[in-house]
């Protein structure tokens, strides 16, 4: 099979995915906090990925465990808690539109510390979709302190992707997609569990529907959103590069959306029109270059 074709194939399973991981989150918080949404979410996917960890460890070069542990804890640990907590003020929408940053961070980020050249196209790039971002506050109209700060999480993750992709496209090549996943996220399991612990979590009535319903969102938020989902997000990284692999974040938002409308969100036209510019400056962002010499 043609290669770009499994490319866009993984592309496109990870947007469906990802972009429904909003709403699973928002499921899971109707019955639990936000930390054990994003706790459950990490241990889930451990559990799931750790029979493949133990072979993981073997595989993996010793040079480079703490490097795939730090991927883990930056580009899936913090970032499950920053959506969990931003959506207890945000609305599941306004989450996935701003996930759409991440690639612009992946730019900034390579440049700043990984040593990457900018052409002046991916320089407009960032500086459209930062004013698409200034645009999207400002089409809500009123504006808080509050729903400044929680939005800002959403923010502060994303700049945790852009580190991760850039960890995992500079330092990773070598290291099979499943080893990655299965011994970062195997790690994530007992800082996980100790979360849920402290949270209350096993002190609940586990036989309560409402308290089924949420825990099994969040389970399927963990297999699916997290464990296959970073799996086929490692391995999309090794065969199409760190900035393609970051655009999975245009189709995010589209998901995203047709989520929250499904659960009653108001969306503005002028909140699309934000996401719209914000589409445009990573598009412009990732666009290839003429000159090879540049990122």
């Amino acid at each position: 099979m043609n290669d770009k074709l499994i490319n866009w194939g993984i592309y496109f399973v990870l947007c469906l995915i990802w972009g429904s991981s909003f709403i699973l989150m928002k499921l899971g918080m109707e019955s639990l906090s936000p930390y054990e949404v994003a706790a459950l979410r990490m241990a889930s996917a451990g559990l799931v990925l750790l029979p493949f960890a133990v072979s993981a460890i073997k595989q993996v070069p010793r040079d480079k465990i703490l490097m795939v542990i730090l991927s883990g804890i930056l580009g899936s640990f913090f970032p499950a808690f920053l959506f969990c907590i931003a959506e207890t003020k945000i609305d599941t929408s306004l989450a996935g539109i701003l996930n759409a940053l991440t690639p612009l961070f992946t730019i900034v980020i390579g440049i700043m510390f990984f040593k990457s050249m900018v052409s002046r196209q991916k320089l407009l790039g960032v500086i459209v979709g930062f004013i698409g971002l200034c645009l999207l506050f400002v089409s809500r109209g009123d504006i808080s302190l509050s729903y400044l700060g929680f939005s800002s999480l959403v923010l502060v993750a994303t700049i945790f992707y852009g580190i991760n992709v850039n960890i995992i496209g500079k330092h990773m090549n070598n290291i099979g997609s499943l080893n990655i996943a299965s011994l970062a996220f195997g790690f994530l399991i007992f800082p996980s569990v100790m979360v849920l612990w402290f949270a209350g979590f096993f002190a609940r009535p586990m036989m309560d529907v409402d308290f089924l319903r949420a825990t099994s969102a969040s389970v399927v938020l963990g297999v699916f959103g997290t464990a296959i989902a970073s799996v086929l997000f490692y391995m999309l990284v090794k065969r199409a590069g760190s900035l393609f692999s970051s655009t999975v974040t245009y189709g995010i938002p589209v998901i995203a959306v047709f989520w929250g409308l499904w659960d009653g969100e108001h969306i503005s036209l002028l909140q699309v029109a934000c996401l719209g510019v914000i589409l445009v400056g990573v598009y412009l962002a990732n666009k290839p270059n003429k000159n090879p010499g540049t990122l």
